[in-house]
């Protein structure tokens, strides 16, 4: 009995410890429990939802760029593209290899897809192809079980209308380079495109907008079940230019592959209807990625497709820099509208003779005469009284020898030289011969074409300093706003100093023993003023022109003349300034001249067009 007391006794105790053991197990877990479900409740929840749930950043769509009447020259269009993401693709290399079973993957894109992959985190995705059609989509949709981590992704891709005929202003957008990155998470999208020349560079971030958000849910593959909630992001601003696209177009086409540069703008405002340089590139080849061979194309092109010669171009102005001249003259005073000098066909400095254009001399002329007849001669006297210091001065009141400030990447300033310059750049002071040439628009001065439209609309509206500018509104911190409508600074110049010179560009078209005569417009209401000019770009030395100078045709193209024309239009109430530089292609008056003609009569008509019509009915959607 006694035995069987003392078991009972012991089972009784252990039965009660290991009860209270289980007690305190099943306390400690009904606290955890409680902890993780009540108290820790919403930590959990949102570990789960994060397995579950994918939050992904939306590329905004790119503003829209349109023309002065609303009309698109860059815009958007849906874009394919296969991407990968690395941490759900495990053995990326794999992949690729089973990947490019179905669609081609040269060696450099592997190689960047792979570069691409040590760069950025693990569930960034990564562009492997863009552009695909319906065929390659659907070949990939059908092998995504084999695929993982890779995704057919659909956003916008930039198109741009017109193509070669606007690069140059337009610009275009291409891949953020790793040195682009700031930070910005939308740097980092699969696909994403910035800027990288023209309006696109210049209003990148206006154009840019801000991103949205797409809450995805995903299964344990990480394979999307269905969108949750999506947020759009806020497009970016449709930027408006003052060019017409009507008119860029004609004149790019009017060029062809002339290696040339044409800028017409409005003389009063400074509105840049059209700026063209020629031969130009399709920009879409740069937003759907050039290859090798496209590339070593256009970069050893002798006619530098990918210049903007309009504002990037410097030339010896020739004889389009007169004007500036005989206007520094009348300022200084050193001759009068009535001062004649006689040509003879050449004048002397000391032992250098230099030679009008006209082998025999023009005989004696006046100032208006001089322009009319473009006479090298009687600018050589004129720049010798005038003196380097004042012509270079004046040039500089018409936009010379600095930047003008258009918006655009790339713009030179030109050259505007002094003795001051020579001794910096050169070492050697300035020689009075040296001023005789620079009073032709020859020896050290460069000119861009965009400063030759400038001083030839600074002429044609009274001397007024108008700016030129590319976009109908200004963009600043503050926001979009208009452009003031205020008169534009006036130059100083007395009117009829102006006055005299105008009629000489009237002359030199529509007089007889004009230069450019053959080139007028007939139309009487639609007439144009102008000035040629002839820029040699090799030396010509005394022996040949004893024995006679070759014509351009009997050089070699990079041996050629340059051919220049800078005129207004119509001449008796200015609106329209135009300034044409063909590179290697001969005498202003029959190669420049004829171009500026046609293309200020086709400016002329779109405006009258343009004039007595509604603009909103015009607009393309």
């Amino acid at each position: 009995m006694h035995r069987d007391s003392e078991r009972h006794k012991l089972f009784t105790r252990r039965a009660l410890m290991l009860a209270g053991g289980k007690t305190v197990l099943l306390s400690v877990l009904a606290g955890r429990m409680y902890y993780l479900q009540v108290v820790e409740s919403e930590r959990y929840v949102t570990l789960a939802d994060e397995n579950r749930i994918n939050l992904r950043l939306l590329p905004p769509p790119r503003g829209r760029i349109v023309d002065r009447h609303a009309r698109p020259m860059a815009d958007n269009q849906q874009n394919y593209r296969v991407v990968i993401i690395p941490e759900q693709a495990q053995d990326v290399e794999r992949t690729l290899d089973r990947l490019s079973l179905i669609v081609s993957l040269s060696p450099g894109e592997r190689r960047r897809i792979l570069r691409e992959v040590k760069r950025k985190r693990a569930f960034v995705p990564i562009t492997v192809r863009e552009n695909l059609d319906w065929r390659e989509v659907a070949r990939i949709e059908v092998n995504t079980p084999d695929l993982p981590g890779v995704l057919i992704d659909v956003g916008q891709s930039r198109n741009y209308k017109s193509g070669p005929e606007t690069a140059h202003v337009l610009g275009y957008v291409a891949s953020v380079s790793e040195k682009e990155l700031t930070g910005d998470p939308l740097l980092e999208l699969p696909g994403f495109r910035i800027g990288k020349a023209g309006v696109e560079k210049v209003y990148d971030l206006a154009l840019r907008g801000s991103g949205g958000s797409s809450q995805v849910e995903v299964n344990a593959l990480g394979r999307v079940i269905r969108e949750l909630n999506r947020q759009e992001g806020q497009p970016g601003t449709e930027v408006r230019l003052t060019i017409d696209r009507d008119l860029q177009n004609y004149i790019a086409n009017y060029l062809g592959n002339e290696s040339a540069s044409v800028v017409v703008m409005d003389v009063h405002s400074g509105e840049v209807l059209a700026l063209v340089s020629s031969p130009s590139f399709d920009p879409n080849s740069f937003n759907k990625g050039l290859s090798q061979a496209e590339w070593e194309s256009l970069i050893s092109n002798p006619r530098a497709p990918l210049t903007n010669k309009s504002i990037a171009g410097q030339y010896a102005p020739g004889s389009t820099f007169k004007p500036a001249v005989a206007l520094a003259a009348l300022d200084k005073g050193v001759i009068t509208p009535e001062t004649k000098v006689h040509c003879g066909g050449s004048t002397k400095l000391g032992n250098t003779e230099f030679h009008c254009w006209k082998k025999g001399g023009h005989g004696p002329l006046d100032l208006r005469g001089a322009i009319e007849h473009s006479c090298d001669v009687y600018f050589y006297e004129v720049a010798r009284r005038t003196g380097i210091d004042r012509i270079g001065a004046m040039a500089r009141r018409f936009g010379f020898g600095d930047q003008l400030g258009l918006d655009l990447p790339g713009e030179k300033s030109g050259l505007v030289p002094d003795n001051k310059w020579k001794m910096g750049a050169i070492g050697s002071p300035w020689q009075l011969g040296e001023t005789l040439i620079a009073g032709i628009g020859q020896g050290y001065i460069l000119t861009t074409p965009l400063q030759l439209a400038v001083m030839t609309a600074r002429l044609a509206n009274g001397g007024r300093a108008v700016k030129p500018r590319l976009t109908t509104d200004q963009f600043s911190p503050e926001g979009v706003q208009p452009y003031p409508t205020d008169e534009a600074e006036s130059l100083g110049l007395p009117p009829d100093h102006l006055s005299i010179v105008l009629k000489g560009m009237e002359d030199v078209v529509n007089a007889p023993t004009g230069t450019a005569y053959r080139s007028r417009i007939k139309e009487p209401e639609w007439r144009m003023a102008g000035k040629t000019g002839t820029v040699q770009v090799r030396r010509i030395s005394k022996a040949e022109r004893e024995t006679g100078v070759l014509k351009n045709k009997d050089l070699p193209w990079e041996e050629r003349d340059h051919a220049l024309f800078v005129g207004y239009a119509p001449f008796d109430k200015p609106r329209f300034a135009i300034s044409v530089v063909v590179e290697h292609g001969g005498g202003g008056s029959s190669t420049a001249a004829p171009i500026a003609r046609d293309i200020l009569r086709e400016t002329q008509r779109l405006a009258a067009k343009h004039d007595v019509s509604n603009p909103v009915e015009e607009q393309e959607i």
